[in-house]
């Protein structure tokens, strides 16, 4: 059973979203634009600083909430944290090596045929393997920072252009 101060809150709750509604509707009377008073709710949020360890784990903001990505997915977030300039995918087999040697610095209990095989498979432009770890990137930070503020985590760009991550590099502190 819920308890009377939980009925008051959501009383409450209710009570301030119709409000907001009202506001709005009148807005909207007025000849504002949904665009309009979108960005008007819309309030802008700092970026966090971006911590990547030693043993390259990331951590978010003062806080250092973890960010967790598979040994590959984080091998090459970081390959792309490291060339804030971009990368054309066409151009990944050109970073084969150092994407390597990223993944077995993350991987310290060595590379397997099956790894390796997954690093070719990754900077293979021909192949999907590349847009996989990207959505994983774009998820995950999506999930810790919501759709506006993770835009500048993730690796991003037009199609044929290089793809970087946005985020300042005076954001980023490499322990």
């Amino acid at each position: 059973m819920r308890n009377t101060n939980d009925n008051e809150t959501n009383g409450l709750r209710n009570a301030l979203v119709q409000d907001l509604k009202d506001m709005v509707q009148k807005l909207k009377d007025n000849g504002f634009t949904e665009k309009e008073i979108a960005s008007l709710l819309h309030t802008e949020q700092p970026l966090l600083r971006l911590t990547v360890s030693r043993n390259y784990r990331i951590y978010l903001g003062e806080e250092y909430k973890e960010v967790h990505l598979e040994p590959l997915v984080m091998s090459v977030y970081i390959l792309f944290l490291k060339h804030p300039e971009g990368i054309v995918f066409k151009n990944l087999p050109d970073y084969r090596q150092e994407l390597t040697k990223i993944y077995s610095e993350i991987r310290p209990w060595g590379l397997t045929d099956r790894a390796l095989q997954s690093i070719e498979d990754v900077t293979n432009p021909l192949l999907n393997s590349i847009n996989e770890k990207c959505a994983r990137i774009r998820k995950t930070f999506v999930t810790l920072l919501g759709r506006n503020l993770s835009e500048s985590y993730y690796i991003k760009g037009l199609r044929g252009e290089a793809k970087k991550i946005s985020l300042s590099r005076d954001l980023v502190v490499w322990e």
